[in-house]
C-alpha cells in the first residue's frame, strides 16, 4: 500500500508543508485557472519580487508548479498531477471514517427497528 512508501511521504510532506502558507495556496487556486508570468501573479501581494520569488520555490520544490523562461518573462503554471499525492492521502483517511459512519448507522438502523417491534 502507498501509506508505507518513503518517497510517498516525502512528496505528501513537501506538499503539505508548501500548502501551508496561505499566498502560495492562492497561488496554486490562481493557477489552476492557467499559467501566469511572474509579475502578474505577485501583483496581489503586498511583498517584495525577491519574496515572492521564494514562495514560487517552495511551491516548484514541491513538485506543484513548473515555470519556463522566455527571455525576460517567466511565466509559472501548475504542474498536472501535482495535487495527486495529497488527493491519495485523504482517500486513504476518509475511507476508515466512511466505514465507521456506515457501521454506526447500520448498528442504529438495526436498534431502531428492534425498538419499534
Amino acid at each position: 500500500m502507498l501509506r508505507f512508501m518513503p518517497k510517498y511521504h516525502d512528496e505528501l510532506d513537501a506538499v503539505l508543508r508548501a500548502l501551508a502558507d496561505p499566498t502560495r495556496r492562492a497561488v496554486v487556486e490562481r493557477l489552476a485557472k492557467s499559467p501566469a508570468v511572474v509579475s502578474e501573479l505577485a501583483e496581489p501581494y503586498p511583498m517584495s519580487l525577491p519574496s515572492f520569488m521564494q514562495h514560487l520555490r517552495v511551491l516548484e520544490d514541491a513538485g506543484l508548479v513548473t515555470s519556463e523562461k522566455h527571455g525576460r518573462v517567466r511565466t509559472v503554471s501548475l504542474r498536472p498531477g501535482a495535487l495527486d499525492v495529497l488527493h491519495l492521502w485523504l482517500g486513504e483517511q476518509r475511507t476508515p471514517a466512511e466505514h465507521q459512519a456506515d457501521r454506526l448507522g447500520i448498528h442504529l438502523t438495526r436498534t431502531t427497528e428492534i425498538k419499534e417491534s
